[in-house]
């Protein structure tokens, strides 16, 4: 597929639209979409964040925390509000269970196990521990949004020093979700505007007690948008100018920074803010809620405008979408630095994302998101196991989408071969044969298609052709630390290899620990190719490791997304070749590796 150019720097600076302009242009849409389809045969919901407080058996919850969290949850449930106001969406926010008394109702939940027995990996137990209270009580905890305030913080009042020792995280979607929080003492919305007296945290250092309250706040907030189906996202450049720090990027960490003069505070992006309107909680609205993700976009199209690119499909499903987000994930960092785009789709159901937010420098991969008027959110882009658009940004800010592009061409051809579809398959190949593309992505089509029925060729010490593609080679060993080790691609239905936005044809997945062996007979002169992450994976280290008769011939630094990694060595007389892919040090969670096009020649 050949992309439109379109220098950036001619683009009239009124298309360059600013945040306001496009919270003005996009939210009324959207609203009117999901307000007609929820007024039809409407489904009224009263659904709400439940609390719980859980202690250790060793522990007693302290003084006065009914207090200290309902103003905290009422001051939490504010903000929501405050921004989805700002945003047009109207007086929508978090409803909470509240007892006759006015206040949000707390379920105390005693552990059944010490302190020492628990830690942040521990929130499954807990969360098992609290399901008895919250069934006892007439709730079904499986259809619930819940907010467990874990008892787990370590205040010293003398030395002032302060640790946690805490499950602090969350997720969910418009069904159900559970977020897990640390309580402390000294958490208390009246500290949130004080810059003295000081305090020692375990995690985050000497701080005022203002700022510790901004962190911990502000993460029972983001952690809570987890469970209300938010992915992270930090701000745009746009964005952090008019209006602070993203919640679900580094937001948890600013909330309430504005009461010190320490900053502009926290915000919710437009891209969470169209998220949330349809959630149940905060809609008022469960029709279709038990409906699943079905929307499927045709017709992609991926055009660089130079600076930037516009991703553009049709899509079109029941329940309708609302609206459509695309995440800018510049690799690296985990999701945090992610970048968002909106649009609304047309009566037709067509719509066009700018991608106008990119990292320079860096490679990324674009996923996009569609929002049903049921609070369903569904992926078309995510990193596994479905479909990334890999691009590459050089250092004065021009993009590379042809990888993107070849992804989005071979869709179609993908999904099919993820279905081991072989006749589909055969059929979508010969359409897109027929448009002549680029020489590469038809190899690449061609490659994917083969891995259907995939039989390997002679070992390296019976070959004569050279080069020799290693991936297709006949093998004595091929073990795998997650999934099944099939030449040519990738687990799952995200099947191309690519990294740093680079398209390679062929490929060895190879997750760690690995190792892949041939008989090579001493008859190979040199060996070459790369190896990293595939792109879309966004988490884990590899070192990567060459063997020739049990001899090291190359050893990679540890490596991890977004980095390829290029070798050529000489093999002459090597009898028994082996690839390895050792964990980088911290778990093998994520170690996606991969051997890139490795090839011997004679």
């Amino acid at each position: 597929m050949k992309a439109i150019f379109f220098p950036a720097l001619l683009l009239p600076v009124a298309l360059i639209a600013t945040p306001q302009q496009k919270i003005t242009d996009q939210v009324p849409r959207a609203v009117s979409i999901l307000n007609n389809w929820q007024a039809q045969d409407a489904v009224k919901a009263e659904k709400k964040v439940h609390l719980v407080y859980w202690s250790p058996a060793d522990r007693e919850p302290p003084t006065g925390y009914v207090v200290r969290l309902a103003a905290i949850m009422e001051d939490i449930r504010r903000f929501y509000g405050r921004e989805m106001v700002r945003l047009g969406f109207g007086p929508r926010s978090i409803q909470l269970d509240k007892g006759k008394d006015g206040r949000p109702v707390i379920h105390v939940v005693r552990g059944e196990k010490p302190y020492a027995s628990y830690g942040p990996e521990s929130g499954g137990d807990i969360r098992k521990e609290c399901l008895p209270v919250l069934t006892a009580a007439g709730l079904d905890p499986e259809k619930e949004t819940i907010v467990i305030f874990c008892n787990m913080a370590n205040w010293n009042q003398a030395t002032r020093t302060i640790t946690q020792n805490s499950p602090y995280y969350a997720s969910g979607t418009n069904c159900n979700g559970t977020a897990w929080q640390v309580d402390s003492p000294i958490l208390n919305l009246d500290f949130l505007d004080k810059k003295e007296p000081r305090v020692k945290d375990g995690q985050y250092g000497d701080i005022s007690v203002g700022k510790y309250n901004s962190i911990f706040i502000g993460g029972i907030c983001h952690e809570l948008g987890h469970a209300l189906g938010l992915p992270h996202n930090c701000e745009r450049p746009d964005e952090k100018e008019a209006f602070g720090t993203a919640l679900m990027g580094s937001g948890n960490r600013s909330y309430g920074d504005q009461l010190r003069g320490e900053g502009k505070g926290s915000f919710l992006t437009l891209a969470h803010g169209l998220r949330l309107a349809s959630h149940p909680i905060f809609s008022g609205s469960s029709k279709g809620l038990d409906i699943p993700a079905n929307a499927a976009p045709t017709d992609i199209r991926i055009n660089n405008l130079g600076k930037s690119f516009s991703f553009s499909a049709r899509v079109v499903a029941d329940p309708p979408v609302y609206a459509v987000v695309g995440y800018m994930d510049p690799a690296g960092g985990g999701d945090y630095d992610a970048t968002t785009c909106t649009a609304v789709p047309d009566e037709a159901g067509n719509f066009t994302l700018e991608a106008d937010a990119l990292a320079a420098g860096k490679a990324g991969v674009f996923r996009v998101v569609t929002l049903q008027a049921n609070g369903a959110a569904g992926s078309f882009a995510s990193p596994t196991p479905q479909f990334t658009y890999p691009y590459r940004v050089d250092k004065e800010g021009t993009v590379d989408t042809s990888s993107a592009a070849a992804f989005a061409a071979l869709r179609p051809l993908l999904a099919e071969v993820a279905a081991s579809s072989t006749i589909a398959a055969r059929n979508i190949l010969r359409g897109i044969a027929e448009k002549k593309p680029d020489p590469k992505l038809l190899e690449a089509g061609e490659v994917i298609a083969s891995s259907l029925g995939f039989r390997a060729g002679k070992a390296p010490s019976a070959e004569s052709r050279s080069p020799c593609r290693l991936s297709e080679a006949s093998m004595t060993e091929a073990t795998v630390g997650y999934g099944k080790a099939i030449p040519n691609r990738l687990p799952g239905d995200n099947l191309l290899f690519s990294c740093g936005a680079r398209l390679f044809s062929r490929g060895l997945y190879a997750h760690a620990p690995a190792i892949h062996r041939w008989d090579l007979g001493g008859k190979w002169g040199s060996l070459k190719g790369h190896a990293g992450f595939p792109d879309g994976i966004d988490g884990g280290s590899c070192v990567f490791v060459i063997k020739g008769d049990g001899r090291e011939l190359w050893r990679s630094e540890k490596t991890g997304p977004g980095t390829l990694r290029s070798y050529e060595l000489p093999v002459d007389g090597v009898k028994e070749l082996q690839f390895i892919v050792e964990d980088g040090g911290d778990g093998n969670r994520s170690d996606w590796g991969c051997w890139f096009e490795p090839e011997l020649s004679l």
